[in-house]
């Protein structure tokens, strides 16, 4: 029974009846009344510290004190910070630690095996086990995972589960069917664009979650060789640095590679070594420019920036950019989550009968379902909140009715040199269309025998700008403006304010670039 499902801004809560037990698996909501008129859980599971997996724990636990609640170590010290009144020994008092891959019964004929998921620090999948005479029924959740290793946290290990065939397998598809590049790809394309934005003088603002993105961007900053050394200041705000104290502390639960960082210079908070780390105080606040800020507030990006500044926004909060109309912002990918080619290649290495797909927008859990590679394979199921799903176990193959893929019939043309696809007025009804064609320029390649087409976001465009459009001292064109950002015009003064401009256009009010000397 889902009472959460973590489709689009909902919470994740399962509550999984397998023999006498009813096992809720994380308890992401804000709101138990739904979950009160259930007659009973018998215990808790939860994957990881993150609002939308945990928030409901709390109260969980003041309705319901005498019903346990496991997670993995990490986990319980980490849930502090969802709490900051909550001190970690009333969290260890209700939340019990169950270590790493080693089965534990929590229940008489029940065991709880936890596999480190990636995501986040502590982050878990669970294999449930249950026993009965005439045979074992085992339950695979992976909660948030990512196959890819970040720089903080190693990635769930596919090795240990090939071939488990569990008889059900709950999995998180946050990313649908999306791809994409290499994690070192994406790290790598963030760099660049925060390093040619320094070049020209910009402050920037990170906006980020206050457990995971933010200290990865953190630790990236200080290790990466295009900032090593890099006299360069990094400041910190609210509960952001708090989470960073919270990594110190658990420093010998991270990979051994990030000790080995630490022992030669300060994961955080470093006035030493460049890029020096600081955290935001009244009393201490930047005085050098350019710099970087980083915070898990809005109102902080409202506080210090202005037209001058590039704001970065990931791509899953990109809604926010609403809020900074006024500010150049500019969306980043640095994936937290599989994308959807990890996610079936983890699929098809577990062999699972059931597949329950959660977490992520409708419409990408609907594209994942109707992938003809998993429907010839498994049984799937896209839940939705308060509509039980039942899961027979047995031999014979049963496909629920699924949704197949939105298809779009539309005409190909050749005009002398262009080509023109016209598709459907109706394919703009999609939530998804107006990131697609955020730009209005798109990009094609061939996939084998098929042609692909995607929108360019404007972080590629920048970039592509910023490698292709050489700069030359002796031209008055908007490319060499300092008020030139985003293909748009950001000078007040000028005609072409807040409009699309080309490089090579020009204006009265031209202000040259100067670059700064690292």
């Amino acid at each position: 029974m889902p009472y959460g499902t973590g489709q689009d801004d909902e919470g994740v809560a399962l509550l999984l009846e397998i023999g006498e037990y009813s096992v809720l698996i994380d308890c992401g909501l804000d709101d138990l009344s739904d979950l009160c008129k259930n007659p009973a859980v018998d215990l808790v599971l939860c994957s990881h510290a993150h609002r939308d997996h945990a928030g409901g724990l709390l109260s969980f636990h003041q309705i319901w004190p005498d019903v346990p609640i496991f997670a993995s170590g990490v986990t319980a010290y980490l849930l502090t910070l969802l709490w900051p009144a909550i001190t970690y020994e009333t969290i260890n008092r209700f939340c019990h630690e169950i270590p790493w891959r080693s089965p534990v019964k929590v229940l008489e004929n029940l065991t709880v095996e936890l596999f480190p998921a990636g995501h986040i620090p502590g982050a878990a999948s669970f294999l449930l086990t249950y026993q009965t005479k005439g045979r074992s029924y085992r339950i695979f959740y992976t909660g948030d995972f990512c196959l890819s290793s970040f720089q903080l946290v190693e990635g769930l290990s596919i090795e240990p589960l090939r071939g488990l065939n569990p008889d059900i397998l709950i999995l998180e598809g946050t990313y649908g069917t999306n791809r994409h590049p290499h994690r070192r790809q994406q790290e790598k394309t963030l760099m660049e664009l925060i390093h040619n934005s320094l070049c020209i003088g910009q402050n920037i603002a990170f906006l980020v979650d206050t457990l995971g993105l933010g200290q990865e961007i953190l630790k990236l900053l200080r290790s990466h060789h295009q900032f090593t050394g890099r006299q360069l200041d990094i400041w910190v705000t609210g509960q952001l640095a708090v989470a960073c104290d919270i990594y110190l502390q658990l420093l010998p639960q991270f990979p051994i590679a990030v000790q080995n960082f630490a022992k030669h210079q300060p994961l955080f908070w470093d006035e030493r070594v460049f890029p020096k780390m600081h955290r935001i105080s009244p009393e201490n606040q930047p005085n050098n420019s350019p710099y970087i800020l980083l915070c898990d507030d809005p109102s902080t990006i409202l506080q210090y920036c202005d037209q001058s500044w590039l704001v970065l926004i990931p791509e899953h909060k990109k809604n926010l950019a609403q809020i900074f109309t006024d500010l150049h912002c500019v969306q980043y990918l640095l994936a937290e989550h599989s994308d959807g080619r990890n996610t079936t290649q983890l699929i098809h290495n577990l062999r699972p009968q059931h597949v329950i797909l959660i977490h992520g927008p409708a419409n990408y859990l609907k594209d994942l379902a109707a992938l003809e590679e998993l429907q010839n394979r498994y049984q799937l199921h896209v839940p939705s909140r308060l509509h039980q799903v039942d899961l027979p176990i047995g031999e014979k193959f049963v496909q629920p009715v699924l949704s197949t893929f939105n298809l779009y019939e539309g005409e190909l043309n050749e005009f002398g040199s262009s080509i023109v696809i016209s598709l459907p007025n109706l394919i703009s009804n999609d939530t998804r269309w107006s990131v697609f064609s955020g730009t209005g320029i798109v990009e094609a390649r061939w996939q084998g025998d098929e042609l692909v087409i995607r929108g360019l976001p404007e972080r590629e465009l920048i970039l592509h700008n910023n490698e292709n459009n050489k700069r030359t001292e002796d031209i008055d064109c908007c490319r060499n403006c300092r008020h030139y950002r985003g293909q748009k015009c950001w000078n007040t003064k000028s005609p072409l304010y807040d409009f699309k401009v080309t490089p090579e256009g020009c204006c009265p009010v031209f202000e040259t670039i100067t670059i700064l000397q690292e």
